[in-house]
């Protein structure tokens, strides 16, 4: 469904007419363009928008079946830039993203969302609020788009640093790390970063050919070449995103393999108390072995003082196996 479509020009919003056709010729004879926001609309929906921009069908076909990387490629009319917008829910510790297609042409922006994560509305908002960065035309919705959803890729980052915090203290601490549902938290955590991952690490080249800083340096057409050093700023704010996802990946990893190492000491340290406590009852099961027998000439059995002897003997070998066992930290 279309959501919102607007003329704007200097700066300045007009309402579009019903007629996309002639949004769009009113929007190129006035020196403007025309913004239209789509919202995971159908193939009926948007098979109109196609025919009036002159869409190319592969890239209408990416965004109508969206779970697309995000990317940037050039047609003949038009430029097509996926983005994928992330949201963060503390309560379930999850994160999950959506998508924002672009449509960039002469005169005409059309973004195409799906899913909840989306800054659209906001950007927007911000942009009617700021005609001189809107009159720069369509670049600068497709920048408006950029920055606020890598801002937002900050914030996620600042959140799932703080929770991995919060894991490995529970791992490190004196008894938490024994959980049975420690390994699983912390498999679902790297999980989420996963998630991440693929939102932030391949909007790292679409980004560079927007800044002019990829390495074969060609022009991005439908792009004004005043707006790289915006895109630069996003490409760098997007490097730092990048940057923490790598650690965030790294230090749940190394939490893993720290938790599976303590869980790996705490069975070999039952192990020899066990061991240690199944020597101590070997003493008194042997010498009930031996006089349990049923042997006719055992004379000891006859002395009035054997019973007591036996048993101090037992009593002595018990505390000497089991200091030698308290010395070597076994129990």
């Amino acid at each position: 469904m279309i959501v919102d479509c607007a003329i704007y020009r200097d700066g300045q919003r007009t309402e579009g007419p019903e007629d996309l056709s002639d949004a769009l010729g009113d929007a190129r004879t006035a020196g403007g363009f025309v913004w239209i926001g789509l919202h995971e609309p159908t193939e009926d929906e948007f098979d109109h928008v196609t025919r009036e921009f002159g869409l190319h069908p592969l890239a209408v076909e990416d965004a109508l079946k969206a779970h697309q990387r995000p990317k940037l490629e050039v047609y003949d009319d038009s430029l097509f830039v996926v983005l994928k917008p992330v949201a963060y829910e503390p309560q379930s510790d999850t994160v999950s993203s959506g998508e924002i297609m672009i449509f960039l042409g002469e005169g005409f922006v059309v973004t195409v969302r799906h899913g909840e994560g989306s800054p659209l509305k906001a950007v927007r908002h911000r942009l009617e609020q700021e005609p001189e960065l809107l009159v720069k035309g369509p670049t600068a919705v497709l920048y408006a788009v950029a920055d606020a959803t890598v801002d937002h890729y900050l914030d996620v980052a600042t959140e799932l640093q703080t929770d991995l915090e919060g894991l490995e203290a529970e791992v490190f601490s004196p008894d938490g790390g024994g959980s049975r549902n420690t390994a699983s938290r912390i498999y679902d955590f790297k999980r989420q970063v996963l998630e991440f991952r693929r939102a932030t690490g391949p909007l790292a080249p679409p980004m560079s050919r927007l800044a002019g800083t990829a390495s074969a340096g060609v022009t991005v057409p439908f792009v004004d070449d005043r707006a790289r050093p915006f895109f630069r700023d996003v490409s760098d704010h997007l490097t730092r995103v990048n940057e923490s996802v790598e650690n965030l990946d790294r230090l749940v990893s190394d939490i893993l393999s720290a938790h599976l190492a303590q869980m790996s000491v705490r069975q070999n340290d039952d192990m020899r108390k066990i061991s240690a406590w199944a020597a101590m009852a070997a003493i008194p099961t042997m010498f009930a072995g031996i006089y349990g027998m049923n042997f006719e000439h055992m004379p000891e059995l006859h002395y009035i003082w054997s019973y007591p002897a036996l048993m101090a003997l037992m009593a002595v070998l018990e505390v000497m196996v089991f200091r030698l066992f308290k010395r070597r930290g076994w129990l």
